[in-house]
Parts: C-alpha cells; sequence; structure tokens
C-alpha cells in the first residue's frame, strides 16, 4: 500500500512540475509517467541495495534512458522527460533539514543531512553523465562505422 502510495504521489508531483514549467498538454502525462517509473526503479534498487547514492544513480541513469527513448518516440527534446523524469529523486527533506540544521547551528545534524544530500545529488548527476556518455560514444562508433561501408 505504501509502495502505491508514493507513486501515485511521484505521478502528481512531477504532474505539478509539468504544470508549473508550462509543458504542453500532449506531453504531460508521458512526462509524469517517466517521473512515476523512475521512482519505482529507486524503490526497486533501495530494496536491494543500501544508502542512498546506488539507488539514485540507478533510477537517475534509467530516468535519462527513458527521457531519451521518449524523446525519440514523441519527437520532443528529451529535456522535457529528464527534468520531470527526475523530479522525484530530488532531495527535498534532507536539504531542508540540512539547511534548518545550518541554521540552528547543530553541525553534527547538518553533516549527516548535508551527506545524504550530496549522496542524492551526485547519484542523479553521475546517472545522467554515465548514460549521456555512452549515448556519445555509441553514436560515434556508429558514425565511424557508416563512414567506413560507404
Amino acid at each position: 500500500m505504501e509502495t502505491a502510495i508514493q507513486m501515485g504521489t511521484a505521478f502528481v508531483g512531477t504532474l505539478g512540475f509539468g504544470l508549473l514549467f508550462h509543458l504542453r498538454t500532449r506531453h504531460m502525462i508521458s512526462a509524469a509517467v517517466c517521473g512515476v517509473f523512475t521512482w519505482g526503479v529507486f524503490l526497486l534498487t533501495a530494496h536491494w541495495v543500501e544508502g542512498i547514492f546506488f539507488p539514485s544513480l540507478i533510477a537517475s541513469a534509467f530516468a535519462t534512458l527513458l527521457a531519451e527513448t521518449m524523446a525519440r518516440i514523441r519527437k520532443a527534446p528529451a529535456t522535457l522527460y529528464l527534468i520531470l523524469g527526475v523530479v522525484p529523486l530530488i532531495p527535498g527533506s534532507s536539504l531542508y533539514y540540512a539547511m534548518s540544521y545550518a541554521v540552528q547551528k547543530d553541525w553534527e545534524k547538518f553533516r549527516e543531512y548535508g551527506y545524504q544530500t550530496m549522496a542524492y545529488a551526485l547519484g542523479i548527476a553521475l546517472g545522467m553523465f554515465l548514460v549521456w556518455a555512452l549515448y556519445g560514444m555509441l553514436g560515434k562508433a556508429l558514425a565511424l562505422t557508416q563512414e567506413q561501408t560507404m
């Protein structure tokens, strides 16, 4: 039941950001579904792997692959799907608590929540980077192969 609630809130949250960014209605539902799938991959990975970093990395890499795929299917920029696809991964609560403890000068709690926030952020960024790097390498390899056959 908790997983269903999380998936539903991931859909609504992603849809809300789509509205906030004035996303065209023809992309709205598919972008929200990307957010749901990304959060599902995060939950599934977090079930098998301890910590925050690797589930964030795997989910972000999945979101990037899904965004690139959806962009080609829907003939739209990949960033439409990627930005909204990673919305459920944003470390809102850990960032809030880190800043709150910094203001209160509770440096031990600040360090704890700051570390969590950085682990989320690094996982998200590295997941995107790895997929984009692989896409770039595959694109160059395919271009070289096509050149050689001509």
